[in-house]
């Protein structure tokens, strides 16, 4: 019995020594080796940037449409435009504003102070590069709702979008944005009125007319859909080169807003550029306003536009996100007529004594008055 239960034990002590059995209860690694610690990567930084092209009034006289008519009766304005249009070409969104309504000749051309223009000026905006038009100013209801429902029935056949009048509702809430280079713009527009020419009742959609508190909440809207908003201002006093204070102070309440950039028009002449300090990291641009680009006005300041380029960067890292506004430069240029016929725009820079006396003089006149509150403004601008 003893011997049996001897041979049990030794068979007991065998298996429990067995480097074949379960490693639990072993004794633990005094000295354990240490994971390495997971590497987290830096998300990465994606840079994007497109550039913006703006100009100003396409302001449309009778003169320059009875000099665009071609024998058959139709219109081509394209010659008008074709000094200026590499340099519209190259940026990756061009905006004009587009002054007079373009109804068509079915709804009756007409010159100031009721102005309706060809649907061909529309034709020769495409052909020189322009991708979006402002259509919100004084001149809106001019041909009334039947001219801005023409006149938008032909940039829609054009690919054009359109900002700042509308045909319905549905369509003055909808914010238009386009995207260019991975960037998204959001462009919007208003004016200050329509030269006294009441919005038909219950139908007050038909023109965007200033109103801060609606504007901050299409501002809104607008940063949660895009990158950068851009909002086309027609507001201040016609004819005067400064940017009166009411109009400098609309500016910034939007700029505090949200909005990137600020593109003016309705004084017919060039008033200067700044960057505006939002006070919480971001700047915003301001051109107070474009100028006539081509029209049948006669004063030197009002025969003097420009075209404004400007850079537009955005850096993505993760979840963050950066705008940043740069390189600002601005081409000045001129319209030439002899004897209301003619119209040409020509790069100021380009223009001769004989066609404009004391042009050069008047080139760096233009430029200093620009660049009086940004000075690293450009006055070049490559083609195409």
């Amino acid at each position: 019995m003893k011997k049996a239960w001897m041979i049990a034990l030794s068979i007991a002590l065998l298996i429990g020594g067995s480097g074949c059995s379960s490693n639990q209860g072993a004794p633990s690694d005094p000295n354990p080796q240490e994971k390495p610690p997971e590497v987290v990567k830096e998300p990465e930084e994606v840079r994007s940037q497109a550039t913006l092209a703006a100009i100003g009034d396409i302001l449309i006289h009778s003169s320059l449409y009875k000099d665009a008519q071609k024998a058959d009766g139709s219109y081509d304005f394209r010659y008008q435009f074709e000094l200026v249009k590499p340099y519209l070409l190259k940026p990756d969104l061009a905006i004009a504003n587009q002054e007079t309504m373009i109804g068509g000749v079915e709804v009756g051309l007409s010159d100031y102070p009721m102005f309706n223009s060809p649907y061909e000026v529309g034709d020769a905006l495409k052909d020189a590069g322009i991708d979006v038009v402002s259509i919100a100013n004084n001149h809106s209801l001019d041909a009334g709702e039947r001219g801005i429902r023409s006149a938008i029935k032909h940039w829609n056949e054009l690919g054009i979008p359109y900002v700042g009048a509308n045909e319905s509702q549905a369509d003055q809430d909808r914010i238009r944005v386009v995207e260019k280079n991975d960037i998204k713009f959001a462009i919007l527009a208003y004016t200050y009125g329509t030269n006294g020419i009441p919005l038909p009742e219950g139908k007050e959609y038909l023109v965007n007319l200033i109103d801060p508190e609606k504007m901050k909440a299409a501002v809104r809207k607008a940063k949660e859909m895009a990158d950068v908003v851009i909002l086309n201002l027609h507001a201040g006093n016609e004819y005067q080169r400064l940017p009166s204070d009411e109009q400098k102070a609309l500016v910034k309440e939007m700029t505090k807003e949200g909005v990137d950039i600020v593109l003016g028009h309705h004084p017919h002449v060039l008033q200067p550029v700044e960057w505006i300090d939002n006070g919480d990291g971001r700047k915003s641009f301001v051109i107070y306003s474009l100028g006539n680009f081509i029209s049948g006005q006669d004063e030197i300041y009002r025969e003097i536009g420009g075209i404004l380029e400007l850079e537009v960067e955005k850096v993505t890292k993760g979840d963050a996100k950066q705008i940043i506004l740069k390189n600002p430069a601005f081409l000045p240029v001129w319209t030439h007529k002899r004897n209301w016929r003619q119209y040409k725009v020509y790069p100021l820079a380009d223009v001769t004594p004989q066609q404009l006396p004391k042009a050069k003089e008047l080139y760096e006149e233009i430029n200093t008055h620009m660049k009086q509150w940004v000075p690293e403004l450009k006055n070049t601008l490559p083609k195409q």
